[in-house]
Parts: structure tokens; C-alpha cells; sequence
């Protein structure tokens, strides 16, 4: 059985159209609701969301929802994705919800769940709540509806638990960092965590009004940051997204690390302390760079499919902690359950203040290949898998680059596109093979 509704991370999608409607939302708890009784009587549920304007909405849906179905519901209010996995678990709560659609606009929104122990939920338990869905909705009586109730301290509990993940003695003071919240849901969260840890803290993107999350700040546009940087003569930058489980970082140059670069840091950091690190799990999408820096350093690595949780199967799977894609999911699993933007800046910035060396000299090792990303927008009904002008000329470009360079064409797991990257040495050849992928794309 295929899934209708999950796609990669939870169930997205344009607020006002199916599936991310009122009605759907509140089945859509009430179903799993049901599916949490299969095996407890009285299920507690964590709801968390960002600051999208469609939250309150989305919201009030799934506290009824889940309230007809007989379970409790305890409202975090607007936190990071990663404090609801963490609270999941520190409340010893059934399950953690999180309404947001990461680093999209806020026209989009969606849901997505944390299992009991702080972890995204297998193929099987998605399944079952489709199944659920699909049934006549079982409405308890009065005396066994649930209740909700708010946690006042959602934030002052996770930052606490941030800054646990750091060793006692580590401080950020002296440093001048700037925070980027991506007016997003951790728009007042990461300003303090820093502060708190002693650094003067420069914020932008933490000003939300509902409508502009992820709107030319945060770490899908990190120029903002790297702007900011330069203008505050900042040691450091830090941008998340919308959720906060995403994370770009620049140093005092101006200069931009990504994802991939930041979880070679984070490995070689905990090789140089002694810490065995048999191998680090990739995506598809990682930098080519990467990979041969740690065979160099003997260390194994994996590709895993995109997506965090295709990341996290691959860890599970080795029984490793450290993994992460170029977009800034890093998991550090003997941190955090799951991919923590504010985590694993936090353990960047351990090895960097520890070590006394900069990003750029901790990575020394890597120089990235060049890569050049190009999302097209899908028609409806386009099915590109069937394109043989696209067959053809992806043949074309993988003759010309050889040993030298790949090709990887997919399909968003979140949004209609099709994401087209050419990786080369020189990049004028990446961007020039890349251009002519997207235009056999749109030939059709």
C-alpha cells in the first residue's frame, strides 16, 4: 500500500487546498487519535507549531481532533521542530506534533509527527493512520473526550536542554554572533541560547508577523546573514529555518558554510578529541568533496536517499551518531533524537572556540566541487520520468563529465519540482550541463 497523504516529512502542502484544509486536519488527528488507543487508554499528545499565520487554525483543528478521539493535548505554542521531539520524550508524552512547513513560504503549511522517544514514526505507523482515515470517525462520549492545557515553560525547557548538549565548562563569551530566526519558530529561542552561553548576539529574521517566515532571511536565503556579518564585524553568523531543524553558518569573512561542510567539521572535531567515528551517513545530494575528505581520514561514508529521515533509517541501520544533508540537517545522535539546527551550530561552534582554530582552517581538507542546483516546477500531470529528450540528454552530460562529475535528478518529496544538480570541477561545465537538464525538462 502506497501513502495518499505522507510524503517525505509529514503531510504538506498550500493552506485553503487539500489536504491542508480544517476538516482533513481535524480527521486527520481524530485518525490517529485512534490509532494511539490501539495500544494506550489515555493517550498525551504535544502540539508545537511556528509562526506561520495558518498555525492558529491549523491548531484548534487538531486539539478537536484529537480531543474527539479521547486524547489529552498539551499546547507548546510556537517552538522548533526539535523542541518537540525533545519535550515528546522529556514529558513522557504518546506522541509530538508539529505544525509547519519548514522552510517553505508561509502560503504552505503541514504537520508531521515525533513518535514517543522523540523519533519520526516508521512507514508502518504512517500507514495505519491512512488506514484509520479512510473509516467512520468514532466520536467517545462526553466523559471521555480529552482536555488541553498549555505548557507556559515550552521554551525556557529547551533552551536548558540546548545548552545541556555543550560540556560544562563552554562559553561563547568574547564572541559577537549573529542569529538569523528566519522569523520562524525559533525567532526568541535562539537568541537566547546564545546570549545565555555568554555571547553578544546580533538578531535579524526574528521578528514574525505570520506572513513573512522564511521571506529573504533564514537559511535558505543566507545572504541576509552573510550581509549582517559584515556590517557587525561578527565573529559569527547562524541562520535557521523556519522550524529550526536547518542550519547555514558564516564565519568573519562573510564566508558561507553549508550543511555538508559543517558535518565534516563536526566529525573531524570529535576525531581530533579521540573520539571514535566509524562512519557518517550522507544523502544523494552530498558534495562529492565530502565523501573523499573522509576516506581520507579512514572514516566510512554512506549515501542515504534525501531527507532527513532516509538519513536517520542509514544511522539506525550502522549504529552511527553523525549524519546530515548540504541543506543543513545534521543529526548528532547522542545529542538529539533528531536533525537540530540549534544543536548542531552549538557543536560547530564547541570545536571551533575548543580548538581555537576557525570554520575555514577546521576544514582545511575540503574544498567543495562546484554544484549547481536548478528546481523546476513540475506541470500538473508532467510525468518527467517518461521524457526520453530528458533520457537522452542526462546520458549526454554524464559522457562529457566522466569520473569528474554526476548528475542527480529527483522529485521534491514536499513541493512539485523536480530538482536538477550537475557536480563538476569547473563549475561554468556544472552550470552550463545543468541549464541544458532543465530545458530538456521543460521541452517535455
Amino acid at each position: 500500500m502506497s501513502r495518499q497523504y505522507f510524503g517525505t516529512d509529514g503531510i504538506r502542502g498550500t493552506v485553503g487546498q487539500p489536504p491542508i484544509t480544517p476538516d482533513f486536519v481535524l480527521r486527520l488527528a481524530h485518525a490517529v487519535g485512534r490509532v494511539l488507543k490501539r495500544s494506550e487508554a489515555r493517550p498525551t499528545v504535544l502540539i508545537g507549531k511556528d509562526t506561520r499565520i495558518s498555525g492558529y487554525m491549523l491548531e484548534s483543528a487538531l486539539e478537536s481532533g484529537f480531543n474527539s478521539a479521547g486524547v489529552d493535548v498539551l499546547l507548546l505554542g510556537p517552538v522548533p521542530t526539535p523542541a518537540v521531539a525533545y519535550l515528546t520524550r522529556a514529558q513522557r508524552a504518546s506522541l509530538g506534533v508539529v505544525i509547519s512547513a519548514s522552510h517553505n513560504p508561509f502560503e504552505d503549511n503541514g504537520i508531521k509527527f515525533f513518535s514517543a522517544t522523540g523519533a519520526k514514526l516508521p512507514d508502518d505507523w504512517e500507514l495505519a493512520v491512512e488506514s484509520a482515515l479512510e473509516e467512520a470517525p468514532v466520536w467517545v462520549d462526553s466523559a471521555s473526550l480529552g482536555k488541553s492545557r498549555r505548557m507556559d515553560d515550552a521554551s525556557g525547557r529547551y533552551i536548558e536542554f540546548c545548552k545541556s548538549t555543550c560540556s560544562h565548562h563552554f562559553t561563547l563569551k568574547g564572541l559577537k554572533i549573529v542569529v538569523d530566526g528566519a522569523n520562524g519558530a525559533a525567532y526568541s529561542i535562539a537568541p537566547d541560547v546564545f546570549h545565555e552561553l555568554g555571547a553578544e548576539v546580533i538578531k535579524i529574521g526574528c521578528s514574525p508577523d505570520g506572513l513573512n517566515i522564511n521571506h529573504g532571511v533564514g537559511a535558505t536565503h543566507p545572504q541576509a546573514l552573510v550581509d549582517a556579518v559584515k556590517a557587525h564585524g561578527a565573529h559569527y553568523g547562524i541562520a535557521l529555518d523556519g522550524d529550526a531543524d536547518r542550519l547555514q553558518m558564516v564565519d568573519a569573512s562573510g564566508r558561507l558554510f553549508n550543511g555538508d561542510e559543517l558535518l565534516y567539521l563536526i566529525a573531524t572535531d570529535r576525531i581530533a578529541r579521540d573520539i571514535d567515528v566509524p562512519g557518517v551517513v550522507g544523502t544523494l545530494m552530498t558534495n562529492k568533496a565530502v565523501e573523499v575528505a573522509f576516506k581520507h581520514k579512514g572514516v566510512k561514508f554512506v549515501r542515504a536517499k534525501v531527507g532527513d529521515r532516509y538519513v536517520l533509517e542509514e544511522l539506525e541501520r550502522h549504529g552511527w551518531v553523525l549524519g546530515g544533508e548540504g541543506s543543513g540537517h545534521i543529526l548528532v545522535l547522542d545529542r538529539h533524537t533528531t536533525g537540530d539546527g540549534l544543536v548542531s551550530a552549538l557543536q560547530v561552534l564547541h570545536a571551533c572556540v575548543d580548538s581555537g582554530k576557525t570554520m575555514a582552517q577546521l576544514l582545511v581538507d575540503v574544498t567543495l566541487f562546484p554544484q549547481t542546483l536548478i528546481n523546476v516546477r513540475l506541470q500538473s500531470g508532467q510525468d518527467w520520468t517518461t521524457s526520453t529528450r530528458l533520457a537522452e540528454e542526462t546520458r549526454a552530460v554524464e559522457a562529457e563529465l566522466g569520473d569528474a562529475g554526476r548528475v542527480l535528478i529527483r522529485a521534491s518529496g514536499t513541493e512539485p519540482l523536480l530538482r536538477v544538480m550537475v557536480e563538476a570541477r569547473d563549475g561554468q561545465q556544472a552550470q552550463a550541463c545543468a541549464q541544458r537538464l532543465v530545458d530538456a525538462v521543460k521541452a517535455g
